[in-house]
């Protein structure tokens, strides 16, 4: 059952969970399966639009290069959650890359077939039109905080929204499992990635968080509320 209009949608529900049983099944069957590895990339920016993705299972990242080089990190897209949806329906070409941060399964679908689908299934529609409203308050809500908060306070921000989204308990606290990198970090909260090595330091120095092989384990996210809120 897709969630009540009157429930909270927001970017972090995926495209599938908000369609009818019906209405998913009859997306699905338009495409042909598909797996990729870790790393590899799924859409890259800049090109012609001929597909949409699915994902079924695994993680990505999306990404996009300015001319000078930097990569911003866009936003983490997992299962449920469709890519390349907005290229479809514009016609344009793609405006981010999405890369597989572990190994993806996935449907392909073709971009005239995903919007013979939509023409077919108004409810859709709708809930496509939802989704991309959802996602453009999300990227307009992140566009305010790099404004006007500081690094420490995105960065901290960041870090609690990963504890939520990509967070696994174990005996230290709570261990990030989204394999981002510094460099990614960086791009996500639009800082240098010296700038977030310095910040992850004096997290570490205050045992707020701890970093090892494994990844990032936040170890007093109580003391991380308080520093992303200015403390």
């Amino acid at each position: 059952m897709a969630p009540s209009r009157t429930g909270r949608l927001d970017d972090q529900v995926p495209f599938l969970a908000r369609l009818e049983h019906q209405e998913r099944v009859a997306l699905l069957e338009l495409g042909r399966p598909m797996k990729y590895s870790p790393r590899s990339v799924l859409v890259h920016q800049d090109e012609p639009s001929t597909h949409v993705v699915v994902i079924l299972a695994g993680w990505t990242k999306v990404t996009r290069s300015t001319v000078n080089g930097y990569e911003a990190l866009l936003a983490l897209r997992g299962p449920g959650d469709v890519i390349g949806e907005a290229s479809a329906v514009s016609g344009r070409p793609r405006s981010a890359t999405v890369t597989a941060l572990g190994k993806v399964e996935a449907v392909t679908i073709e971009s005239g077939r995903f919007l013979g689908h939509l023409a077919e299934f108004p409810a859709s529609s709708l809930q496509l039109l939802s989704l991309i409203g959802d996602r453009t308050q999300a990227s307009d809500r992140r566009r305010v905080e790099q404004g006007a908060l500081g690094v420490r306070q995105r960065l901290s921000l960041l870090l609690l929204e990963l504890s939520r989204t990509h967070g696994v308990q174990d005996a230290e606290g709570v261990r990030l499992t989204s394999g981002l990198s510094q460099h990614e970090l960086a791009g996500a909260v639009g800082a240098s990635r010296e700038a977030v090595a310095r910040l992850l330091k004096e997290l570490r120095e205050r045992d707020v968080v701890r970093t090892s092989r494994r990844g990032l384990v936040i170890v007093r996210p109580v003391q991380l509320r308080r520093i992303a809120g200015g403390e």
